[in-house]
């Protein structure tokens, strides 16, 4: 990548969404864990692993049961949608030997929150677009604490898949010098101009999360990192990677223009019997968005750690 481009792509984007949030930050390397407090005692533990331009925020109504430990991911370079805390160092931090802004590097963030964190043995990992990839990848990468873990991929980037041919269509012609200029024109542009195409049909909370989505990251030069990484993640991962997980659930939408329908499914029923495939009726990319409806039901016997 030119110099030039490289100046122009660091430039700082400023955080322009968050929410009210009560629990721990811990900052892992170029990313972050928040361990959200719960009222009650808890039952299951889930850890949210977000999207390609998405925070944290896509799980925190999903899972807002009192006895559920919630464990959100914020992928590196990107912004921690919370106002008024402090990220802690986390004393179980260790150094992550990917590059940043990768699939891999993420994927080791979650290990150390899986490894660390979670205070019940009833734990579910739910990754949602790119976040499936790095759940996978987390797979792929420490198969041994997955055992017993709960996967939930939805609408997940998935190995041998493809990117949706509009979407495909649409980045081709864009060099790295073009970044700053091309998310400068999408926010500047009404979301009624290409939020029907890609996001579906718009409810609060969609509105909510999907209309800051290009401020999510701490730059541009992660936005480009991010996409050259998913399509060659896609590319060279093989789908043998399902074997190591025990339980898991795919949630395919019914309508997906950012990812490729058909080659998801395809790249799903390689896996093993372990993993169902919930074909649901959700209009996007967006399954839990649309409705929680599809979401599995945890398991029902849930016992406390210690």
């Amino acid at each position: 990548m030119k110099a030039n481009h490289i100046r122009k792509l660091i430039k700082p984007i400023d955080s322009a969404y968050s929410e009210m949030f009560s629990g721990h930050v811990y900052r892992v390397g170029e990313g972050a864990v928040s361990v959200r407090n719960h009222s009650g005692e808890a039952e299951q533990t889930v850890i949210g692993v977000h999207g390609f331009l998405e925070n944290h925020c896509y799980f925190t109504q999903t899972y807002n049961a009192p006895t559920t430990e919630l464990i959100l991911l914020t992928c590196s370079n990107y912004h921690i949608p919370v106002n008024g805390i402090t990220p802690e160092t986390a004393e179980w931090e260790l150094p992550i030997k990917y590059p940043q802004s990768t699939i891999e590097y993420d994927a080791g963030i979650l290990t150390q929150a899986l490894e660390n964190l979670p205070n019940t043995r009833n734990v579910r990992v739910h990754g949602h677009s790119r976040g499936g990839a790095v759940t996978l990848e987390a797979v792929r990468q420490r198969p041994d604490l997955f055992e017993n873990v709960e996967v939930v991929l939805e609408a997940p980037a998935l190995p041998q898949g493809k990117i949706h041919p509009l979407v495909s269509a649409l980045l081709e012609p864009v060099s790295h010098g073009m970044w700053p200029w091309l998310i400068r024109l999408i926010n500047s542009a009404p979301s009624s101009a290409y939020g029907q195409t890609f996001f579906g049909k718009m409810n609060p909370r969609k509105k909510q999360l999907l209309s800051k989505l290009f401020y999510a990251t701490r730059d541009h030069l992660t936005i480009v990192r991010n996409i050259e990484n998913i399509y060659e993640w896609i590319e060279r991962t093989e789908t043998d990677v399902y074997q190591h997980i025990r339980h898991g659930t795919f949630l395919v939408p019914a309508v997906d223009r950012l990812l490729d329908r058909q080659a998801m499914l395809d790249s799903a029923r390689q896996s093993p019997t372990t993993m169902r495939i919930i074909e649901t009726r959700a209009p996007s990319h967006f399954v839990t968005l649309d409705s929680k409806e599809w979401l599995p039901d945890f398991k029902p016997v849930s016992v406390a750690l210690g």
